[in-house]
Parts: structure tokens; sequence; C-alpha cells
């Protein structure tokens, strides 16, 4: 029977990245209602691991609250967006395709979303209220998370980290 082994950090450090990437404008996680500030750092992490971007508004408690969850050695590519509707428009605009996860009638199994072939931007909504109905009409395509717990939906981290692996290509 063969031993697993587990890579030590510096096999693991050879393999990857030496420094943050510099902003790919392909792939970005856009929490752009965000109830709770541990998440970011969380989903900032997962960036990270996939090489995204992080889009969030300047809400007053935002930046302290990443500053606060980002345990990364490095600076992270953030791109402030002020007005979330309207960055999202003019992300759309600029041909990029929006993604949005959500439980919604026209939503594709996450199993079944195809990697990001081109600037796209994933929108995670509020924790409470999802993406607001009038953001809804700038979505391209939809997402769904199947579930089979008692759960109405998983928190904005997990569900923006399943999704970016999707779109990254990593799943």
């Amino acid at each position: 029977m063969t031993a697993i082994r587990a890579r030590k950090p510096a096999e693991l450090r050879r393999g990857r990245r030496p420094r943050a990437h510099s902003c790919w404008d392909h792939l970005y996680a856009a929490p752009l209602w965000p109830l709770h500030g541990a998440n970011l750092g969380t989903l900032a992490r997962t960036c990270d691991a996939v090489g995204a971007c992080l889009a969030l508004p300047r809400f007053p408690w935002v930046p302290e609250a990443l500053a606060r969850g980002n345990t990364l050695r490095r600076p992270l590519c953030v791109h402030w967006t002020g007005d979330p509707l309207g960055w999202l428009a003019r992300q759309r605009e600029g041909g990029a395709h929006i993604v949005g996860v959500e439980l919604a009638d026209e939503a594709v199994r996450l199993a079944d979303l195809p990697a990001a072939r081109r600037r796209t931007v994933m929108v995670l909504g509020h924790e409470q209220q999802g993406i607001p109905p009038e953001a809804l009409d700038l979505l391209d395509t939809c997402v769904e998370i199947p579930m089979i717990g008692t759960g109405a939906s998983l928190n904005v981290a997990v569900a923006g980290s399943l999704a970016l692996y999707r779109l990254a290509g990593l799943l």
C-alpha cells in the first residue's frame, strides 16, 4: 500500500507564483452588497488562489473589514466600485459577462457553469436578501449552487469561492 505524503511548505511555494498577481482583468468576484466583513477576507483568499480580482463598494466599514480579514502577506487586487449598480452597468457595457450567484428559475447548476472564456464579473448579493431586483436585469447568467440540506443558502464567502473555482476552470 502506498503511503500518502503531504507536501512541505517549501515544495508548495516552488509550485506557485512568487508574488501577488497584477490585475489580469479577466475574473472578478463582486460582493456588491456585503453584510458580514469576515466573509470579505475569506473571499479575498479565494481570489488570490484563482487569480481573480475583488470588486467592492467603498461603504464606510468595508476597507477596514477587508484589511482585518485579509490574512495574505501580499496586497490584493481590489477594484473599488462606487455605486454598485452603476459599476455593474459599466462592466456590462464594456463587454464583461455578468454572472450572478442567485436562486432563480433561470439559473444553471454550478456543475453546468462553463469556465470564463472572456472578462467575467461574478456578482454576489446581500446574505439575507440576495441580489437586488434592479441588478438582476444586468445579469447575463445566473448560477445556483444545489443544496440538499435545510438551509436556504450558503454564506457569501462559500458560495463565491465555489463559483470562482468553477469560473477559473479549476473545478
